[in-house]
C-alpha cells in the first residue's frame, strides 16, 4: 500500500485525491486549511451578492464520503520537507507518505504597493467575498442614512487589476448600478457613483485579443465603469487611492484583483520559488531531483506546449490534479509516466448582463455577445462540483435575468460597517471640517 500526502483541497488536490482513490493500493492523506473547497472564478459573484456562498464552497468530507481511502485533515501546512516527503502543521503535526503533492493554492499580490494590504480588500477566497459584499452593503446604506456621504467617496469602487476577475466585477457593479440597486436604495444619488477599474497594462483582458479588449472596454463604460488603463496604483489609504498619475481618488471599497502569488508555504520546500513565489516542475510535474514530489495549480509554474507558464486557472489545476493521480498510479501498476499534456478549452469572461467575450479552443475561435454569455454560463456551471451547486447556480442566474430585484441580502458583518468616513480627507475637505469644528 502506497500513502500519498496531499497539502490543498483545491480543484488540483481535490481531482488528484479522487482519482487516486479508485486504485486499491493507495491511500491518501489530504490536508486543508479550509474545510471546503472554493470556485475562484465565481468569488465575484458572491461578493456582488448573486450567488450565496455555498453555490461556490462545497465540503471535502460530503464529496469524499463515497472514497473511504482519502482521509481529510483540516489544518495548515506551514512546511515541507521534499527529501522525505514529509509536511508540517500549523498544529505541530507531521505527515510523512510515499509520494508528496502540493496544491496549496494563492494569495493576494499586493507588490509591496503602501497601504494596499491593510486597506483593500482582495477577492481570492471565499472570506475575501463575503468580507467584501458586507462592506458593499455597508456603504450603500450608510450613502442612503446620509447622502452627504458621497462626496467622501461612499459609492466609488476601485478596482484593481483589469483581469477576468476585475472586469467581470466592474461589469457586474456597472449593472447593479444602473437597474436593481436603485430599486433597493430609491434615495441614493447613483447618478453620483463611481466604478473605477485601474489596471498597469494598456487594455481590458490582456490574455484576449484586440478585439476582445476593444469589446470590453465598451461594455464597460457602457456601465458607467471609468478606465484607468496603463495606471499603477500607488497608494491606497483608509479612504483614498492615489494612482500613478496623482489621480486620487475618495473611496472606502477598494477590491485588489491585481494578481496572485503562491501561497507562503512555497518558501519553505527546500527549494528555490520562481515567477510569481510559485515552485517550477518538471514535465511530469515532479520537482527536479525529488521524483515523488508534485506540485499542481496556482502553486506551481507549469510550462506550456510552447513553453511559457500555464495561466491560473480552474481547468488547468484539475487537469493537472488528474494527470498527476494518473502518473502515481503508474508508478505503482509499475508503468511509465507521462508528462502533462493540456487541453486548452479556451478562456472566457462575463462583462455582464448579455455581455461576455470567449475565445474558444486551442485556436481560440472568438465569441462575443449574449451568445458568449450563454457559453460562460454553461462552462462554469458545468466546472462547479456538485450537481445540486449547478442547479443553485442556474436558478440565481435565471432569478438574475429575469428579475430586477436580487435575491434576499442581509448585513451581518457590522464591523465592516464601523467605517471613519473623515479618514483621507483631501486638503480643501480636511481645511472645511476643521473651521466647522472650530
Amino acid at each position: 500500500m502506497k500513502h500519498v500526502v496531499i497539502v490543498g483541497g483545491g480543484f488540483a488536490g481535490f481531482h488528484c485525491a479522487r482519482k487516486l482513490s479508485a486504485h486499491r493500493e493507495v491511500s491518501v492523506t489530504l490536508i486543508d486549511k479550509n474545510n471546503y473547497q472554493q470556485f475562484q472564478p465565481l468569488l465575484y459573484q458572491v461578493a456582488a451578492g448573486f450567488l450565496p456562498p455555498s453555490s461556490v464552497a462545497f465540503s471535502l468530507r460530503n464529496m469524499l464520503v463515497p472514497h473511504p481511502s482519502v482521509e481529510i485533515k483540516l489544518d495548515e501546512v506551514v512546511s515541507a520537507d521534499i527529501e522525505t516527503c514529509t509536511v508540517t502543521t500549523a498544529h505541530g503535526l507531521t505527515y510523512r507518505g510515499d509520494y508528496l503533492v502540493l496544491a496549496a493554492g494563492s494569495q493576494a499580490n499586493f507588490f509591496g504597493t503602501p497601504g494596499a494590504d491593510k486597506y483593500s480588500y482582495p477577492l481570492y477566497s471565499l472570506h475575501d467575498a463575503e468580507l467584501l459584499h458586507s462592506r458593499i452593503l455597508a456603504v450603500l446604506e450608510a450613502a442612503d442614512r446620509d447622502p452627504s456621504l458621497i462626496e467622501k467617496g461612499a459609492v466609488n469602487f476601485v478596482i484593481v487589476g483589469a483581469g477576468a476577475t476585475g472586469t467581470e466585477l466592474a461589469g457586474t457593479l456597472g449593472d447593479m448600478v444602473q437597474n436593481p440597486l436603485k430599486l433597493e436604495f430609491p434615495n441614493v444619488p447613483f447618478d453620483r457613483a463611481g466604478i473605477h477599474l485601474v489596471d498597469m497594462g494598456h487594455s481590458v483582458l490582456s490574455a484576449f485579443t484586440t478585439k476582445a479588449h476593444n469589446y470590453a472596454a465598451k461594455a464597460l463604460e457602457e456601465r458607467g465603469v471609468t478606465l484607468h488603463l496603463g495606471k499603477a496604483v500607488k497608494e491606497v489609504g483608509e479612504g483614498h487611492v492615489l494612482l500613478s498619475d496623482d489621480t486620487r481618488i475618495q473611496t472606502h471599497t477598494v477590491v485588489w484583483a491585481g494578481g496572485l502569488r503562491a501561497s507562503s508555504l512555497s518558501s519553505n520546500v527546500g527549494v528555490r520559488p520562481g515567477d510569481g513565489g510559485r515552485i517550477d516542475v518538471l514535465p511530469d510535474l515532479t520537482v527536479e531531483g525529488h521524483e515523488r514530489v508534485y506540485v499542481l495549480g496556482d502553486f506551481a509554474n507549469i510550462a506550456g506546449k510552447d513553453g511559457q507558464p500555464l495561466p491560473q486557472l480552474a481547468s488547468v489545476a484539475e487537469q493537472a490534479g488528474k494527470w498527476c493521480a494518473k502518473n502515481i498510479i503508474a508508478d505503482v501498476d509499475g508503468k511509465p509516466r507521462k508528462p502533462f499534456d493540456y487541453l486548452d478549452k479556451g478562456i472566457m469572461a462575463m462583462i455582464g448582463r448579455k455581455a461576455a467575450v470567449a475565445e474558444v479552443g486551442a485556436h481560440r475561435h472568438e465569441l462575443q455577445g449574449a451568445v458568449a454569455f450563454a457559453a460562460w454560463l454553461g462552462v462554469h456551471a458545468t466546472l462547479l462540483t456538485t450537481t445540486r451547486a449547478k442547479m443553485d447556480a442556474f436558478m440565481n442566474w435565471a432569478w438574475d435575468y429575469f428579475s430586477k430585484v436580487r435575491p434576499d441580502e442581509v448585513l451581518d458583518r457590522f464591523h465592516e460597517a464601523d467605517i471613519d468616513w473623515n479618514a483621507d480627507l483631501p486638503p480643501d475637505q480636511a481645511a472645511n471640517r476643521s473651521a466647522r469644528a472650530s
